[in-house]
This record gives C-alpha cells, sequence and structure tokens, in this order.
C-alpha cells in the first residue's frame, strides 16, 4: 500500500519507482478510494473539463456578480493584451486573463472547481490550461498533472490548512500556487524534485497573506489575488526549472504557513474584521450592499 504524508515522502516514492509525483498520487487513491484506474481518472478528467468551461464562460461579456463588485475584468485584460498594450508576454497574460474569468464565474455563482478552495479557484486551472495551450501539450498530460495539484493539495491540508478561516489567503491563493506550480513542473518533464522546490517556493512567496474580503464576499480582494497567484505559480516553476533549490524544504515551509496561520489574529482571518474590509472604502461598500 503506498502512502504519504509529506512532499519527501512524495519524492522518495516517485524517484524510488522512476514515476512521477501524479503516479504515486493514483497509486494511493486506488487503494483509499477503492476504485480503479480508469475510473479516478475519468473523474479528473471530468473535472478538468469544468475547469476548461469556466474559462470559456467566464470570457463571456456581460457577466456581472449579483454585488455589482466584479465582473469584466478578465475581458479588459483580453482585449488589452489582443492589443498588445502590455508588458508581461503572452504566457503569462493569458494566464491572469484565466485566473480572472474563473473567479469572476464564482462570483456570480457559476459552476468552478474549489482548488483547493472556491477562493482560489482560478489559480491551478489557469495554470494548467495555459501551459498547456502555449507548450502544445495533450490533454492527457494536463489531466495528471491534476493529480499532482491534488498530492500536494493532501500534504498541505494535512500538515497546515487550505482555509482562509484557518490560516488567511496564504492558505488559499498560497496553497493554490503551490499546487500549481508543482503540477506545471511535471508538465514539463521537470523531476519529482523539482516540483517540490517549486512548491516551497510559491508559498514561501506568499507566507502572511491575510484572509480580508470586502463584505465578506468572495470578490475584492480575492480575484486579483488569484490573479497575483498564477503569476507566482509561474514564477516558482521557472526558478525550479532552471535548478534552482529552496533553501528551505517544502514540508517545512508548508508547517510553518500553519504555523503563521495560528499566530494571525480572527480579524485577517476571513470575518472581514480587519485589512482591506476595515478600510474606510471596504466599510463603505458592505454598508452599501447592506442598504442599497
Amino acid at each position: 500500500m503506498i502512502t504519504y504524508q509529506s512532499v519527501k515522502e512524495l519524492v522518495e516514492l516517485a524517484d524510488a519507482q522512476d514515476k512521477r509525483i501524479a503516479d504515486i498520487v493514483i497509486a494511493q487513491q486506488v487503494t483509499e478510494q477503492h476504485a480503479s484506474v480508469d475510473e479516478l481518472y475519468q473523474h479528473m478528467a471530468d473535472t478538468f473539463h469544468v475547469m476548461q468551461e469556466s474559462v470559456e464562460w467566464g470570457l463571456q461579456p456581460g457577466h456581472r456578480s449579483p454585488s455589482g463588485l466584479s465582473g469584466g475584468d478578465a475581458l479588459k485584460l483580453l482585449a488589452a493584451l489582443n492589443e498588445g498594450e502590455t508588458i508581461g508576454g503572452t504566457i503569462l497574460g493569458m494566464a491572469i486573463v484565466r485566473a480572472l474569468a474563473v473567479t469572476e464565474v464564482n462570483a456570480t455563482m457559476g459552476r468552478i472547481v474549489a482548488a483547493p478552495t472556491a477562493g482560489s479557484c482560478g489559480i491551478l486551472p489557469a495554470a494548467i490550461l495555459t501551459v498547456m495551450e502555449t507548450k502544445g501539450i495533450p490533454e492527457h498530460e494536463a489531466i495528471m498533472a491534476l493529480f499532482t495539484a491534488g498530492g500536494i493539495g493532501v500534504v498541505i491540508a494535512k500538515q497546515a490548512t487550505i482555509s482562509g478561516a484557518q490560516g488567511g489567503c496564504q492558505a488559499e491563493c498560497g496553497s493554490a500556487a503551490a499546487m500549481a506550480a508543482a503540477a506545471i513542473v511535471e508538465m514539463v518533464h521537470g523531476t519529482p524534485q523539482q516540483a517540490s522546490h517549486a512548491c516551497a517556493f510559491a508559498l514561501k512567496n506568499v507566507l502572511g497573506l491575510v484572509c480580508d474580503p470586502v463584505a465578506g464576499l468572495v470578490e475584492v480582494p480575492c480575484i486579483k489575488r488569484n490573479a497575483m497567484g498564477v503569476a507566482n505559480a509561474f514564477v516558482a516553476a521557472d526558478m525550479a526549472l532552471a535548478g534552482i533549490e529552496s533553501a528551505i524544504p517544502a514540508d517545512e515551509v508548508i508547517k510553518t504557513m500553519g504555523s503563521i496561520g495560528m499566530q494571525m489574529p480572527a480579524s485577517l482571518r476571513e470575518t472581514s474584521e480587519g485589512g482591506l474590509a476595515a478600510t474606510p472604502t471596504g466599510k463603505r461598500l458592505a454598508k452599501k450592499l447592506v442598504n442599497p
């Protein structure tokens, strides 16, 4: 029976069997879920297709959230990208477009995949779909990368938390970026150890990030933090693929994130009592939504 409790164990199992992290995760799930490889793969393929649909729906015009706080920004960035008005390049630009699109779908009560949460739902699909498209990677490899991401997410949930209410936004957008970074490293045939370093980089980059949703809604600043999160995933993956190593192992970074989350005051953990939610504008917007 294959079991793992840490990123280190995932990497060691993958290296020992000359396999990817994705393969180790599937083997473990076969035992835990009492399902066949084909059944697990089909379920993940269905998940992947929901991610694609979320992006497509999010890039349709005319959608705004019930609060009026969000909607249409993904299309604005796409137009600027198509007109050559952005500076980050096509790959990063399209990844940010997709991250915004999916989170705008979430804000309009549309169908998304919590990856690992609804508040961070844009990061993983944006990274996976953009790398698949720009690098000409088969859909099968993109689906397999979701198993890689899932394995990292399971470890983070076990060792720390993926909940903004427990750990702040570092636990949501940070975890999503770590999952995405490891996944896209494997998509382009990086090693399990490189995936581990990418995970560590992405999570280190946002340690201490608070969860302070204006009016208690997953819109401001959550949607823009998804855009930041996918950029973070690309930065982390590029460094790892270049052979740069994290001085602090991924598992220690994960545990540190959990510890930092426990030290955060409740006002900075999804209660909307601090941070941007407590600014004059944040309070005004919240009051306006209560008494339009």
